[in-house]
């Protein structure tokens, strides 16, 4: 690791072929492809989905990411918009989604002369978002799908002799079995954290001699890095391809409404967790307010009540709308999440509560926050209605940060007018490469291209392997 951060302290003037922000799920699996690490069809798998199985057979011993993604995806359903993340999904869990559990029909083979140098930069250690969730919050997916290439996370607690709730994992499980991934599979020279990019610029490219242009531009990705001392040495690298992997938990949405600044007013759940470790809140507290029908809000929901806490639980959807995602969860799985959603259902303000200590107000929208802790609504009447709340909690998603973009990355955007949104305006990639589709040699992964699960996120890191392993090979020696 030293040696590594010693040599982006000198800032070396030979650009890197990749520079990695992000050290998340996304940016480990992208780590791993690029260090040589190369997926093969086992010689005697027989794939369930038969179409999949037949294109597998064309092109025996040739590695997947030497294959055509376009077509080998082809055809391929499920639970995500992306083509190449369902075809990896389907290659690492065949069947999972009828609740089977063949064997990946993938075997690894590392192989060092395909390995393309790259780095990794990271505010965190390994891990991402992951090391700031509470880490005994049970992950919303299944625990094997939090998993990496070749690393079974049920394999993994069976070492550490932990077990699956429900087939189900913690959150700190899962942020150490992160860091533990990228230790045993021998990436961490890649890795450097406590990285902060502060900008990334691109120039036109350059004609060459012969009048032709080069097609890549060098990218400068500059920041700094916190040191053991908490002292901030400042760098600056060159790169030919830049991956952005930062996913979307930088910065929460807010209501825009007055008051929303105040200091009881947070944007995270971790507030809730440290005003109830000191004493702040308690069940004899006025209620605490949270406002959103996502799972952020439905994990606070739960907190709560885990503390006895009051609860008033605000959103502005009706509680049967099919886009609230209580609405697309299977209910074996989740039973807890629907618990939530079953009390929104059942418990608006007006009815005598079956729920000690909570109450839902659907299709609520929030004018204002006063400063003596009170929460003012409007019904769909137009009826205004006063709470006093100990705490409020707005939980209605967040946005990336990606202000170290020329323009915050605003014009790399599906709808260049619109916000960037992991859900309903990511960033436009090509489905095969990722690459951004308005600049070549920047890619993007994981929710910033749309793809919002760990399980799908891998196939963004498949294609855009498979997209740099193309570009290196095509250099002239």
């Amino acid at each position: 690791m030293s040696s590594r951060k010693d040599h982006l302290i000198t800032s070396s003037s030979e650009p890197l072929p990749v520079i990695i922000i992000g050290n998340g799920p996304s940016g480990i699996c992208l780590s791993y492809l690029l260090s040589g690490y190369t997926p093969y069809v086992k010689p005697a798998a027989i794939h369930p989905h038969p179409l999949l199985q037949r294109k597998l057979t064309e092109a025996p011993g040739v590695s997947i990411l030497d294959q055509d993604l376009d077509y080998l995806s082809e055809g391929l359903e499920g639970r995500c918009q992306s083509p190449v993340a369902l075809l990896f999904d389907a290659l690492l869990r065949p069947d999972t989604d009828f609740g089977g559990n063949v064997e990946s029909v993938l075997t690894w083979r590392h192989q060092k002369e395909r390995a393309i140098s790259h780095v990794v930069l990271g505010r965190n250690l390994p891990g991402g978002a992951w090391h700031s969730i509470e880490g005994s919050m049970v992950t919303l997916s299944q625990g094997q799908w939090m998993g990496l290439p070749d690393l079974q996370v049920k394999d993994w607690m069976r070492k550490k002799r932990r077990g699956l709730r429900n087939s189900r994992a913690t959150a700190g499980d899962i942020a150490h079995y992160y860091r533990d991934y990228v230790t045993k599979k021998g990436l961490s020279h890649n890795f450097v954290s406590g990285a902060v990019v502060t900008a990334v610029e691109w120039g036109t490219p350059e004609p060459s001699n012969s009048g032709a242009q080069d097609p890549s531009p060098l990218f400068q990705v500059s920041g700094f890095l916190t040191t053991k001392d908490q002292s901030q040495q400042p760098f600056s690298l060159c790169a030919r391809n830049v991956v952005l992997a930062t996913g979307t938990f930088d910065s929460p949405a807010r209501l825009g409404i007055p008051g929303e600044a105040l200091p009881f007013v947070h944007h995270e759940l971790s507030a809730l967790e440290v005003a109830t470790q000191v004493g702040a809140v308690t069940p004899a507290s006025d209620p605490v307010l949270i406002v959103g029908a996502g799972l952020s809000a439905a994990d606070a929901v739960l907190y709560a009540r885990h503390y006895n806490i009051p609860v008033i639980h605000a959103f502005r959807r009706p509680v049967d709308d099919p886009g609230l995602v209580f609405n697309q969860l299977p209910k074996m799985l989740y039973p807890e999440y629907h618990k939530v959603h079953q009390m929104m259902r059942e418990q608006s303000i007006l009815s005598p509560s079956p729920y000690e200590g909570y109450r839902s107000l659907p299709e609520h929208q929030l004018l204002l926050f006063k400063e003596d802790c009170q929460a003012v609504f409007q019904d769909l009447q137009g009826v205004e209605k006063v709470f006093g709340v100990s705490l409020v909690l707005v939980l209605i998603g967040s946005h990336p940060d990606l202000s170290f973009l020329p323009g915050a990355g605003a014009d790399l955007a599906t709808d260049p007018d619109q916000p960037l949104s992991a859900k309903r305006n990511p960033i436009d990639v090509d489905p095969f490469t990722y690459q951004t589709t308005r600049q070549e040699g920047l890619y993007a992964v994981g929710p910033l291209a749309g793809d919002n699960f760990v399980r799908f996120v891998q196939g963004g890191a498949l294609a855009v392997a498979s997209s740099l392993l193309k570009k290196e090979n095509r250099k002239p020696p």
